[in-house]
């Protein structure tokens, strides 16, 4: 394919220190019958230009939700408290003249213009996210039509070439129905759909879930392979840190909704100040672990409705004394200033923490 893209250049020459994402204090609720799930809470982090971002935590820490909230695709009945997403285009579009694009204050039709064009996301179940009864070769014609994107035989060099940089077979795909393929190649086709219109922005939730280990280990190849082809930046929602250790230059660890750690992948798992964090690492089995060593953290998720007073982990933290019951710890850069915690013990946690068995 001769096909080249008008915005995607080396990453060498384009990546730099300024974010094209801005997520300060977001807080993000769901009403219920008890009264407000607390999913999200004052979650703060950006997302540089051309880098891979790792949310993780354990199920109900409120990834998908903040996956979501970026693109304002929440439930009804869910609303953004506060909080601020601040978008900064490096693409030009006519249809936003402002240097940053304040995601929260966007009519329906800004809204729309938004999404897929500059923030794409690529959901867990992937069989769900096609229509049954449309061709590969719709689904792309469909998306591109909805935005005003390329038509006719412009379109599907574009869709083939997608579908040739994760590695398919455009001649097969672009007439086949999604349930002649596997789950993998769904999965595959839907990145490259998602990235049919050059957003700035891909959101992966969970993109290998329910897939066997050697279709895993392909999407990651993929993914690697795009980045550094058409230097997107990258959110990687997952619980499996072994994937977010391979693919993330960066990692925000999540737990009850808040942001209790942020750092560069290295700092995460070899230098990680959180307790959640640590027992998180020592809960994957390792080449060298005996089975009787790994094992999971303690207890369960706090309620989000009626979360526990102080920090949110001390009911299921080994280090947690009154202070940590009484006081919630604010977010705090450590001896690096990157490297941001929210724990009052995180100075000698790791140390402390060394001989910790977490509970079978």
């Amino acid at each position: 394919m001769s096909y080249q893209s008008p915005y995607t250049t080396a990453p060498s020459s384009k990546r730099t220190r300024e974010p094209v994402l801005s997520i300060h204090d977001l807080t993000i609720e769901y009403k219920a019958k008890r009264g407000w799930v607390q999913a999200a809470r004052e979650i703060s982090f950006d997302v540089q230009r051309g880098e891979a971002l790792a949310l993780i935590g354990e199920s109900g820490s409120g990834k998908t939700t903040v996956g979501l909230g970026i693109n304002r695709l929440l439930p009804t009945n869910a609303r953004i408290r506060s909080g601020e997403i601040l978008f900064h285009p490096y693409k030009e579009d006519k249809h936003f003249s402002d240097p940053t694009i304040n995601v929260l204050e966007l009519n329906n039709q800004k809204l729309r213009l938004f999404r897929w064009n500059h923030c794409a996301m690529v959901f867990q179940a992937a069989q769900n996210a096609f229509n049954p009864v449309l061709k590969v070769s719709s689904q792309f014609g469909d998306t591109a039509k909805a935005h005003g994107y390329l038509s006719g035989k412009a379109l599907e060099e574009r869709s083939k070439h997608l579908l040739e940089l994760v590695r398919l077979d455009p001649e097969r795909v672009w007439n086949a129905y999604p349930h002649l393929l596997s789950g993998g190649m769904r999965q595959r086709v839907l990145i490259a759909l998602a990235l049919l219109l050059e957003p700035e922005i891909l959101i992966l939730d969970e993109p290998t879930t329910a897939l066997d280990i050697l279709t895993q280990r392909n999407i990651m190849e993929v993914l690697k392979d795009l980045r550094h082809k058409l230097d997107f930046s990258l959110i990687f929602i997952s619980h499996d840190l072994s994937l977010a250790a391979e693919l993330a230059d960066r990692v925000v660890t999540m737990y009850a909704g808040r942001a209790v750690e942020v750092s560069d992948v290295h700092t995460t798992f070899r230098n990680p100040a959180h307790p959640y964090t640590i027992g998180l690492i020592k809960a994957v089995p390792t080449l060298a672990s005996h089975r009787d060593e790994v094992a999971s953290i303690p207890g369960s998720p706090p309620d989000l409705i009626d979360l526990p007073t102080g920090c949110k982990f001390h009911p299921r933290c080994p280090l947690a004394d009154e202070r940590c019951i009484r006081e919630d710890p604010p977010t705090e850069p450590t001896t690096d200033p990157d490297h941001l915690v929210a724990c009052w013990k995180w100075r000698t946690a790791r140390h402390d923490l060394q001989d910790w068995k977490v509970s079978r």
